[in-house]
Parts: C-alpha cells; structure tokens; sequence
C-alpha cells in the first residue's frame, strides 16, 4: 500500500509539473516605455506627462537626452524617485556613444552638451549612482566607415568596462546601419565578435532589425543570452513611416515568443516622433500587452 501510495503522489506531482511552466510565464510582463517617444512634449510637463504614462499601466521606464538639462530637468535620484512614486521602475538609461552631430538645419543652440560615451563614459556612471538603473545603453555611435567602426569597438569596449565596475550592464542599441555591408563588414557582427558579451549586451531595436532584412529570432538563437532589452518599433507597408506599434508590418508575436532565448527582461515601446505620443502608447500597450 504504501509503495501504491508513493507511486500515485509522485504521477501526480510529475503530471503538475507539466503545467507549471505555463503557470509560471502565465503571468504577463511589464511593458516598459522608451521617453524619446515623448520628446516633443515631455520637457513641458515632466510630472504631468510620467503620471500618464504611469496611468497606461506602464512599469518600465527608459530614459533618454532631455532638453531641459540633466534628467529631465532632474537630478538622477530625484527621476528614480519620481517613478518610485508612480509605480514605475527606471531600468535605463540612454546615451549617445559619440559628440552629436545634429542634422543640416537643426538647431542646438538652446540645447544643453549631450554626454557622450567616448569623452564622459565615467561622469555618466557616476551621475546614476544610487538609483535604480541598471543598464547604460549606446543609443548610436558613428559606424559609416571601417575606421569608425573600429573607433566604435574601443568605446564600447572601455564603457563596458566602466560601468560593470559600477554594477551596470552595457547595451549597444540598433538602427538599420549596423547590419548594413561598409567596407566589407557589418558593424553588428563587428561588435558581436570583437567584444566580449560580459561588457556589452544588445537592445534589439525589433523595428530597425527588421527593416534591415535581419531575422531577430535568429539573432537571438545565434547569440542566446546576449539581449536583455529590447525596442518595440513598428513600420507601416515599405517602411516609409514609423507606427504605433502592433498597427504595422513587424510580426511581434513571433519574436516575443523566442524572447527567452534573447535572455530578454525588458520590452520598450518606442515611437520615434509620433503625432501623439499618448495616444501611440495607448495603442502599443493594447496590441502588445497579450503578447507579453
């Protein structure tokens, strides 16, 4: 009796062991926010427009350049807690990897210095000492040319160093460009060679790998691990026009369920320059919120 007894407890536990995956991952993530999606009107009401956003249901927070100075008109610690207080959590932080070069015509002259990785990779990992941040990510850095690349690989390669010493972990965000053929490589797999993944990780722009042709799925598969955070960008039909997301050509479904294999923890959704940011994000969080 006893030996019956065993063998039917231990197929029962056997038989909920099969569903405790699913049980597990049955809870959603949090959906997380990229600020520059807000860039036009954030700086006009910082609080105002962050209690929004919180409204939507939105947990993670990513930070960008503010054009008010600082973050956001704030000091690191008074942003952190200012998403505390919402009920958000500030995971990242955007940087530029190089000086800004801003477009013919755009004028910088009321814009406050843009830190940069190659010049102040050490003043930028100081500034977000003591808050919750925990990835510093290069929004872009100059890879038109082989040299530029190879400028790129010593940048990236010092701030990983840099901010693993502070407990951060270095991300490379994408655009189409580095998966583009210059002088005879692509600075993507450059980067992917060249520096070891213990000081520089990825944040898959799923918008602009897949504009580029690139497969993210395989991406993940050929580097698991390797991307913490990814950008939830779509496109319209030709990629001529960046939508909210969920509306457009980008098949999220697909590559959200591969995350796991990406060692994916974090889903910005990002609109670069929307009509109305708010109403982008309503959207968003409606069409990707089931797929997470």
């Amino acid at each position: 009796m006893e030996r019956r007894h065993f063998l039917k407890q231990s197929s029962a536990y056997l038989a909920g062991s099969f569903f405790l995956p699913s049980i597990l991952n049955a809870a959603p993530r949090p959906m997380g926010v990229q600020l520059f999606t807000l860039f036009m009107t954030l700086d006009q009401d910082v609080k105002g427009n962050m209690q929004k956003i919180a409204d939507l249901g939105y947990k993670d927070i990513e930070s960008a350049f503010s054009r008010i100075g600082g973050f956001y008109g704030m000091s690191a610690m008074e942003f952190s807690d200012l998403n505390k207080s919402l009920g958000m959590n500030w995971v990242s932080h955007h940087v530029m990897g190089a000086p800004f070069k801003p477009r013919p015509g755009f004028d910088t002259s009321k814009m406050p210095r843009m830190n940069n990785l190659r010049d102040d990779a050490q003043a930028i990992v100081d500034s977000l000492k003591g808050t919750t941040v925990k990835y510093l990510v290069c929004a872009n850095i100059p890879v038109e040319n082989k040299e530029e690349v190879a400028e790129a690989v010593q940048v990236l390669t010092k701030a990983g160093k840099i901010a693993n010493a502070a407990g951060l972990t270095l991300c490379y965000h994408n655009h189409d460009r580095e998966f583009e053929m210059v002088d005879g490589q692509k600075a993507f797999e450059v980067f992917s060679k060249e520096i070891p993944s213990d000081l520089l990780k990825f944040e898959l722009d799923l918008g602009w790998a897949t504009k580029a042709g690139v497969d993210p799925v395989a991406l993940f598969k050929a580097q698991p691990g390797r991307f913490p955070l990814c950008h939830i960008k779509d496109f319209d039909e030709g990629f001529k026009n960046i939508v909210p997301a969920g509306s457009g050509i980008v098949n999220f479904k697909r590559i959200l369920d591969a995350s796991s294999i990406a060692g994916m923890k974090h889903f910005f959704i990002e609109h670069d320059m929307p009509k109305d940011a708010i109403e982008s994000l309503t959207i968003g969080k409606k069409n990707i919120g089931p797929l997470l």
